[in-house]
């Protein structure tokens, strides 16, 4: 019988600590699944966040390192910079890489690093229950706004990847979802040509991929990727938003 489904080589067997219909389970299946398909697992260093996805280390079966909060770019930096042979990416939250790590974010990016980022977004910061991010869209509830995101109290979501397009170091940077399963085949998509770019040398690469959080949210597993569909891809439309 042919054998249609099963465990990428990369993705430990072991219990996971996420949330049901937690989009960084897929999101790490997704990155294992490229891993495998590129040969590059013996080659690749995972810098992993401050965050939910702070045991990243525990799931994939390649190296990895552990970086302070928001200095994930600055560590995978360092290791690709020792190790130009290599294939390095940080994986962030968006408290980790669009809050207290803005400003790594934006020079690693501004340098040109031959770096990938994956950038899951899923509008809260999920390990501390569920508070603001700049992420959170405007009216959207969490601990620390339980009326609503206010504009002017609390200024608008930040649209962090369309600002890093902007930059002449970015390279390839592209939104994708995991909200349906046509999504999650071209979020794998992206996350497939975000590490080619660095094994052709072309720069620095990230894939911001909008995920599902169902505990703060207040949402079944269901019914939070219906809200991506229905509401955040509004104010972060899905798409490639530069691919110099």
């Amino acid at each position: 019988m042919k054998k249609v489904f099963e465990r990428p080589r990369s993705l430990r067997n072991v219990p996971t600590h996420y949330c049901a219909g937690c989009g960084h389970s897929l999101a790490h299946r997704l990155i294992c699944e490229v891993i495998d398909e590129l040969g590059i697992r013996e080659d690749t260093i995972a810098v992993c966040p401050v965050g939910c996805a702070v045991i990243a280390y525990e799931y994939w079966d390649f190296d990895c390192s552990e970086a302070a909060h928001g200095r994930t770019p600055c560590v995978a930096t360092g290791i690709k910079r020792v190790h130009p042979d290599k294939i390095v990416f940080s994986y962030q939250g968006d408290g980790d890489l669009a809050a207290i790590g803005t400003a790594e974010i934006i020079h690693t990016a501004n340098r040109g690093e031959n770096i990938t980022v994956i950038f899951i977004n899923n509008g809260v910061y999920g390990m501390t229950n569920g508070q603001m991010a700049p992420t959170t869209l405007i009216g959207q509830r969490t601990s620390t706004t339980p009326q609503g995101r206010d504009v002017l109290r609390d200024g608008y979501p930040l649209k962090i990847t369309e600002l890093l397009a902007q930059l002449p170091g970015s390279r390839y940077v592209e939104r994708v979802s995991v909200d349906t399963p046509s999504n999650v085949i071209k979020a794998k998509a992206a996350i497939k040509k975000a590490f080619r770019n660095q094994i052709e040398k072309k720069g620095f690469s990230l894939v911001e991929v909008l995920s599902p959080c169902p505990t703060y949210w207040g949402l079944s597993p269901k019914d939070a990727c219906l809200r991506i569909s229905g509401e955040m891809v509004k104010d972060f439309p899905l798409g490639v938003i530069k691919d110099a």
